[in-house]
């Protein structure tokens, strides 16, 4: 038993942590580029999920993804401790509509839309077809295509994905009740102001954004932060970077006031 321990102990804080290190520095450029790390990883999950988790439950699907990335590839998902913070928030909100910037492979949104009332839709924004597709199989396998819908594109487009959101998907005026921020961290901010331009968002709007730390948004967090009490109220949660448990993280919840 201590040895058993002992061990995990040590893949945990060592050997995973080292692994996660050189597999995500070795496809980092690639990532950035296209969205995926150039190495299968993406698809890979896709087929993992397929061969592995239960058709039509969620949690099943999200097991089988967090084994995965623990056991074979890492995954730059929001991942099983900070998805806690997520479901939390989501469960607090209730939330009718929920805009999602950043699907990479699905996982945020099964994990969001499983937890989502009756009637309510998810409409998850990723700039990668390839990410897009392996989502939809996903999210598919989950269960939950009736009420998330991947759209490829991105806010900060100029104007045409935007209208997009509007016109296909019926995203207007005070509409949006929950958004989640996991894309492009130099896009956090400017793609929230731009939401917050369009009307989107209404006072009690929750955006809950991943990764204030690593690889961290600094004019995000700086924002958010001289905006305390006045448009915006925040709780800053304290947690670890996907998958591991050395690197520490920060996820942010914040409340829209108006």
């Amino acid at each position: 038993m201590a040895g058993t321990s002992i061990g995990s102990v040590l893949r945990e804080r060592v050997v995973y942590p080292v692994r996660t290190a050189i597999s995500s520095v070795w496809g980092i450029g690639t990532f950035l580029r296209t969205g995926q790390f150039g190495d299968g990883r993406e698809a890979a999950v896709r087929d993992h999920v397929l061969a592995n988790a239960e058709p039509g439950n969620p949690e099943s699907v999200l097991a089988a993804i967090d084994r995965f990335a623990r056991t074979r590839s890492n995954l730059v998902n929001v991942g099983d401790e900070k998805g806690l913070l997520l479901d939390a928030a989501v469960r607090k909100a209730a939330p009718k509509l929920v805009l999602e910037l950043g699907t990479y492979i699905g996982y945020s949104a099964v994990r969001t839309a499983h937890l989502l009332p009756e009637g309510a839709r998810l409409i998850s924004l990723e700039f990668s077809a390839a990410n897009a597709e392996v989502a939809r199989a996903i999210i598919a396998h989950a269960g939950l295509a009736d009420r998330v819908s991947v759209v490829v594109g991105t806010i900060g487009d100029g104007g045409a994905t935007m209208q997009r959101l509007t016109d296909e998907y019926g995203i207007t005026a005070g509409a949006v009740d929950f958004v989640f921020v996991d894309h492009d961290k130099s896009a956090y901010l400017a793609d929230l102001k731009s939401i917050l331009a369009a009307g989107w968002l209404h006072p009690g709007t929750i955006v809950v954004a991943d990764n204030m730390r690593v690889p961290g948004a600094p004019d995000y967090l700086k924002y958010m932060r001289e905006a305390e009490g006045k448009t915006w109220r925040t709780v800053e949660h304290d947690t670890h970077i996907e998958y591991q448990s050395l690197l520490k993280d920060r996820v942010l919840e914040s409340e829209y006031l108006g």
